[in-house]
């Protein structure tokens, strides 16, 4: 099939932080965006951003080439899916071989059992979740992970473009949320990692710069330090200078570290500080830090670190 063109009707259910600048991406490269979410605030930011919205998240699938989905976790997708309670599952009134693309991050069963309802019903299936945060969904520089055939891959491409820098194909059903739930472990134990070294320079007498300059140009060099820097001033735009703004929040972190150690438990892997990065994160998110970025874990360090 041809990839989407400008102009196809794209609906976009789920219009939050990362939802809605996503959606108003796609409208700005010239694709026919209509939107639904269940908060009213949220379809009030939608229409106030140029945003057409339907009544419901069927009204909106029915007629359209494909659908986004962005929840926050899997049992909405499925449920959105396939309806129930007198309520259309959106694979029921899209038009038969409509594209759905669930953005969302949620547990590679789960995906792939999204992917097995759309294709019961006639239809193909992406699972492409995203890295990147709400920055990289205003500024249309998120990564994709995409799982699914080749053939839709090559089909949605155009579309993820207009809403990412990066798209990569990972395989199959579920693949791409294999990708996501690996890449987030990465993440979590990195973040740790420079913001536990940065609590140990400041106890040595190391200037927050002077470390940031060493580690930047060395092999301590990864994202969570060069982009999400803990401590405020080396890095101007990282959430520390917001007083820890999210970003991606501890919640969310905490949610895809919990996908991660259902994952290790099906594995059976050995990921010992993945399992230690969840159990952190979880603690995080049950206090003040469920609605702080991520990166504040280094304030928890500060507080749970001896006296000199």
């Amino acid at each position: 099939m041809t990839a989407v063109e400008q102009g196809a009707r794209v609906a976009f259910l789920g219009l939050g932080h990362m939802g809605l600048p996503m959606a108003r991406n796609l409208k700005s490269a010239g694709y026919d965006v209509v939107g639904f979410d269940v908060s009213p605030a949220a379809m009030r930011s939608a229409n106030e951003a140029g945003i057409e919205t339907a009544s419901s998240g069927p009204d909106a699938a029915a007629g359209a080439r494909v659908v986004i989905t962005m929840f926050q976790t899997g049992a909405q997708v499925l449920s959105a899916y396939s309806g129930g309670d007198g309520v259309d599952g959106l694979v029921d009134v899209a038009p038969p071989g409509t594209l759905f693309i669930d953005c969302s991050t949620i547990s590679v069963d789960e995906a792939r059992e999204a992917h097995r309802l759309a294709e019961v019903a006639g239809h193909r299936a992406l699972d492409a979740p995203v890295s990147g945060g709400v920055v990289g969904a205003e500024n249309a520089t998120l990564a994709f992970m995409v799982g699914g055939g080749e053939e839709d891959f090559e089909t949605a491409k155009p579309l993820l473009e207009a809403m990412g820098r990066r798209v990569v194909h990972c395989g199959g059903d579920g693949l791409g949320q294999a990708a996501k739930v690996c890449n987030n472990m990465i993440l979590a134990v990195s973040q740790i990692a420079v913001a536990e070294a940065f609590v140990l320079g400041e106890r040595l007498g190391l200037t927050h710069q002077a470390l940031f300059d060493v580690a930047s140009n060395a092999s301590g060099q990864c994202w969570a330090l060069t982009t999400n820097c803990p401590v405020p001033g080396p890095v101007p735009t990282s959430p520390a200078n917001r007083d820890y703004q999210p970003g991606f929040a501890g919640s969310l972190m905490a949610k895809d570290l919990g996908l991660a150690e259902r994952a290790i438990e099906s594995t059976g892997v050995d990921a010992k500080l993945g399992l230690m990065a969840r159990e952190i994160y979880k603690e995080f998110a049950e206090g003040p830090g469920a609605n702080q970025d991520f990166s504040g874990i280094i304030n928890t360090i500060r507080a749970l670190s001896g006296d000199r």
